[in-house]
């Protein structure tokens, strides 16, 4: 019983800043971990940044250095802070809980980064 909702997707330059959120209810006592994926037109969804209960923070090699993703200290809400952004991060980025059933997936949001 955990859902997840994104938001703050938009349309941004190269270069540019967004900040997507995502939000956690339900029984979050039960959640392993959280983290952002993406999928653009074509494409596999991919693993974009993972926070574990325990802190441990993972990042994918296209986006490390790029990309961070602050946590609330509730734990319960995550960001994606996508900084210096380039055409090919263009895609649906979607919000995961990891918890018992399985992972609770968000509906997505979009983000389009062009000139």
């Amino acid at each position: 019983q955990v859902q997840v909702v994104e938001s703050g997707g938009g349309l941004v330059q190269p270069g540019g800043s967004l900040r997507l959120s995502c939000v956690a209810s339900g029984s979050i006592y039960s959640i392993y971990a959280m983290g952002w994926y993406r999928q653009a037109p074509g494409k596999q969804r991919e693993l974009v940044a993972t926070v574990t209960s325990g802190g441990s923070i993972n990042y994918a090699d296209s986006v490390k250095d790029r990309f961070t993703i602050p946590r609330h200290s509730a734990k319960n809400t995550v960001y994606l802070q996508m900084n210096s952004l380039k055409p090919e991060d263009t895609a649906v980025y979607y919000c995961n809980a990891d918890n018992p059933v399985g992972r609770s997936w968000g509906q997505g949001t979009q983000v389009t980064v062009s000139s």
